[in-house]
């Protein structure tokens, strides 16, 4: 009976709020509404293609090790991007679950830029479901996605998850088929408006929204909103040299609040990132 209840917590949990298993306490704080911004190394868990305005080095960890004071829904993240010159390869690994049933999932990405304002990736995703007392099984499937710059200011994105429409049984939609497109705008230098629109083939589509205000060189503030379900989320970024120390808090409709953190090493500094950025899409 025991493993039966945390069973159905972990299904329950994962129906209702299947953007939670995004990782970034920075994408969480905007309530998962970045599809056209895609500026870090968990882009590549969201849209690849936002790998490919990277480039430098970037490394992030993120860990969450009891959601909502759940040690069953525990959930870790490492990414990683390398930057090609005609675009980026990331790698990932995604851990999620206890010792009853655990999901791992390790990633491959590319990503490459065209006039240097468009962008297009793709993740080679290997996820693997552990059930004690069952045995394991795996399977491969597809994401993709694709992000450009409308104007110095203005971004839209695309992306897809299991394109391959990827299962573990011949049961379908046992691994989400999501697609999401959104925009971003850049309201002022150091402050961006993000949208998004989120798609689940079971569910309703979930709007998505968010803020980053960079207050000053060194500290971001953020707030999210979402319906389907109705979420709300905020955070802050501390950005220190080649570190960035992102952490948000987090609401769910049946389950409360909960809180995020974690961590992106950048091989370039904060400040010239930044301009590297717009040298690189040759932005004036």
């Amino acid at each position: 009976m025991r493993v039966l209840l945390h069973l159905l917590i972990i299904v329950s949990f994962i129906s209702v709020s299947s953007g939670q298993m995004n990782p970034g306490a920075k994408q969480i704080a905007m309530a998962n509404s970045d599809v056209a911004l895609s500026d870090d190394v968990f882009s590549l868990f969201n849209n690849p293609a936002g790998l490919a305005q990277l480039n430098w080095r970037e490394l992030g960890l993120y860990y969450s090790p009891a959601p909502f004071g759940l040690n069953e829904l525990a959930n870790g993240y490492i990414a990683y991007n390398e930057p090609l010159g005609f675009g980026s390869a990331g790698i990932g690994a995604m851990t999620y679950g206890f010792e009853l049933y655990r999901e791992t999932k390790l990633l491959l990405s590319f990503s490459t830029l065209y006039l240097n304002k468009f962008f297009a990736g793709v993740s080679f995703n290997y996820h693997i479901v552990s059930i004690q007392g069952y045995g394991n099984k795996a399977v491969f499937y597809l994401s993709g996605g694709c992000l450009g710059y409308l104007t110095d200011d203005l971004r839209i994105g695309f992306s897809i998850q299991n394109i391959n429409h990827g299962s573990f049984t011949p049961e379908d939609d046992q691994i989400p088929i999501l697609m999401n497109a959104g925009l971003s705008y850049n309201i002022y230098y150091n402050l961006s408006l993000n949208f998004a629109l989120e798609k689940d083939i079971r569910y309703n589509a979930s709007v998505k929204s968010g803020i980053n205000y960079d207050l000053i060189d060194n500290l971001s503030l953020r707030i999210g909103f979402a319906n389907e379900p109705a979420e709300f989320s905020c955070g802050i970024g501390i950005h220190f040299s080649y570190f960035n120390f992102d952490y948000s808090v987090f609401t769910h409709p049946e389950l409360g609040l909960t809180h995020q953190a974690g961590i992106i090493i950048s091989f370039e500094k904060e400040g010239n990132r930044t301009r590297n950025i717009k040298e690189f899409l040759d932005i004036k």
